[in-house]
């Protein structure tokens, strides 16, 4: 399978964040005097992001949304530890570098993602890490899945996006390559599955 190729998505994707993301807002809102709803806001940034959400509070209590991202970014970086993997992510990696799939990741965490990846002992699988830093335009833009295309001759047809969220379908849907998610989805290209060790059966028949 030397011609195909997997981007991952991160957060409640490879890796099991939610919570630590959850503990790293809530410190936040918390400095601002801003009321925390768990619940709500864990619905807010399932179904949109975590920048979205700073964007939508800033704006209602106007406040600078840098300063609420750099508070923000501190107190998750200091819950690195909280972060563990997702059931199947190691042994799926190990598979993919064996039947030679390249792996890449564009995800919208900062660089920190760098340091989570190397604690966990994954920075090795990567052909290349783009996060939030690497100054493509958010998803569902294409940019990003273009770059890491022109860049490395992907074939798109054999080029997966592995996310956990319709804005996941959405960014492979407008990037022209297929997409492997947690959700059900009309994009055609789309492959659902239960959990990431679903992913090698998606290529026994192929």
């Amino acid at each position: 399978m030397q011609k195909t190729a997997f981007i991952w998505d991160l957060d409640g994707t490879l890796l099991d964040s939610y919570e630590a993301i959850l503990s790293g807002i809530e410190e936040t809102f918390g400095q601002f005097a801003i009321p925390y709803d768990k619940e709500k806001v864990r619905e807010f940034i399932l179904k949109f992001s975590v920048q979205d959400l700073l964007v939508q509070v800033a704006e209602e209590r106007k406040l600078d949304v840098e300063v609420l991202n750099q508070v923000r970014a501190q107190s998750l970086a200091e819950k690195n530890a909280q972060v563990v993997l997702m059931p199947g992510a190691r042994e799926v990696l190990a598979w993919a570098d064996q039947v030679g799939i390249r792996n890449f990741v564009y995800t919208h965490k900062g660089d920190n993602a760098f340091t989570i990846l190397r604690d966990l002992g994954l920075e090795s699988y990567f052909t290349e890490i783009l996060t939030s830093q690497s100054g493509f335009a958010r998803k569902p833009s294409p940019e990003a899945a273009t770059y890491l295309l022109d860049k490395y001759q992907l074939d798109s047809d054999k080029t997966y996006y592995i996310g956990d969220r319709t804005l996941d379908v959405e960014f492979a849907q407008n990037s022209g390559i297929q997409s492997i998610n947690f959700l059900e989805s009309s994009y055609e290209g789309n492959h659902r599955i239960q959990s990431l060790t679903d992913i090698p059966h998606i290529f026994e028949s192929k």
